[in-house]
């Protein structure tokens, strides 16, 4: 009874996050749910049930999961998720085969750095204009996720988006500022939208290579959770099961997510730091939360309460959410002591933060990359061809790994 409880409240910690993401891009919120239990089960499948992770929507595809639908469509966009696992896939392999080395070698700290601002930043603008539609709701729900984060303890720390939100949305409620349509006209309990009527992806190869690059990342962030829930939990995950075990599971959860018409998953930082809080670390009990999830999708009222919620209460948290994004960027490159007095170092994180905030677009016929997508190949060019001086030691350089805050 007692890990049914703890992993029902694992499940809150994380639940702004999940359906955040979903709200933000127009997806719907329910089957993020379900795709983040049925993912996180398929991931604890490949693990061999070893490893206590919770997967759940991630931020770092927002900004070109937005771009994609404008492009493509939805269902186009479908596609490029698919991508996203076959990049995971690949990276598994490439562990597998070559170890933890040679991925370092190829995504050092000063290449993944600048992608990480750039997902960050590049939703500044869609974040401010989500908050002007009513300022007085956007700093409400800043204000006191701010002071969650600063001042919470312990379980409260964990939960800013979600004390964010549920503040500015009672507020809302009080203000006459909140259309109950959604929820009055919303069943009790209802298989998400997705899933009860399930879109099938429209190919295209724009799409499909769109959101590669933006996908390493997400890789170098999952490692980075692996070694962090290790260490919570008192046990080296990278060699046993093994760390290609968990990029395979979690590119088989992005690809289930992918086909359910809901946003590419990743591991949750704010659950391993309610894990650390509780001292709980069974993977049976994040099988409990997966399971949570799965349950509340159903509840149809939810969804509609969760579609109610006025845009400028979500930009509130998005000023706060993406500036937090791309200060993690900057961390990766103070916390790895990127070297700017070697010349390649200030050229690669030069042209990649030139080229991803300018808005430079690289295409032939109907194919274009932008954005951080182009930046990661551009930077991931200039790290295998500019030389390295005697002092550089690369395999030292991507020694460590960036951790994920606020999902």
């Amino acid at each position: 009874m007692k890990k049914t409880i703890i992993g029902i409240q694992f499940l809150f910690v994380a639940f702004g996050a999940t359906v955040l993401v979903p709200l933000l891009i127009g997806m719907d919120p329910a089957t993020a749910l379900f795709s983040a239990g049925l993912g996180t089960l398929i991931f604890h499948l490949v693990t061999k049930g070893e490893v206590p992770i919770f997967l759940g929507s991630s931020f770092t595809f927002i900004a070109p999961i937005i771009a994609a639908v404008d492009q493509w469509g939805f269902e186009g966009a479908m596609t490029s998720f698919v991508g996203i696992a076959l990049v995971y896939f690949a990276m598994s392999a490439l562990v597998k085969w070559k170890g933890l080395q040679l991925l370092n070698r190829l995504f050092p700290p000063v290449v993944i750095g600048p992608v990480i601002i750039l997902i960050g930043m590049s939703l500044a603008s869609t974040a401010v204009d989500m908050a002007k539609t009513d300022w007085i709701l956007a700093i409400i729900s800043f204000t006191v996720a701010v002071l969650i984060l600063t001042f919470g303890r312990k379980m409260m720390k964990l939960i800013p988006i979600l004390g964010g939100i549920a503040a500015g949305y009672i507020v809302a409620v009080i203000l006459g500022k909140v259309d109950f349509t959604s929820i009055t006209g919303a069943s009790w309990f209802a298989l998400p939208t997705n899933v009860a009527h399930p879109k099938l992806p429209v190919f295209s190869y724009e799409a499909f290579f769109f959101m590669m690059p933006i996908a390493l990342a997400a890789v170098v962030e999952h490692i980075g959770d692996v070694y962090t829930v290790g260490a919570v939990a008192g046990k080296d995950f990278v060699k046993d099961p093994g760390l290609h075990r968990t990029l395979l599971g979690d590119g088989l959860a992005c690809l289930s997510a992918s086909l359910l018409g809901g946003p590419p998953v990743t591991t949750y930082s704010e659950v391993t730091g309610a894990m650390q809080i509780t001292k709980v670390t069974d993977p049976k009990v994040l099988r409990i939360t997966a399971v949570t999830a799965l349950v509340f999708s159903v509840f149809g009222k939810l969804n509609g309460l969760l579609q109610s919620i006025p845009q400028a209460i979500l930009g509130g948290i998005m000023i706060l959410l993406f500036g937090t994004i791309a200060t993690v960027g900057v961390q990766t490159l103070v916390n790895n002591k990127v070297d700017y007095s070697e010349s390649r170092n200030t050229i690669i994180t030069g042209t990649m933060l030139t080229l991803g905030i300018g808005g430079a677009v690289l295409g032939a016929g109907s194919f274009s990359i932008q954005g951080a997508g182009l930046a990661a190949i551009v930077g991931l060019f200039l790290n295998l061809v500019l030389p390295r001086s005697k002092k550089e030691e690369p395999d030292k350089e991507a020694e460590k790994v960036p951790e994920k805050t606020l999902g």
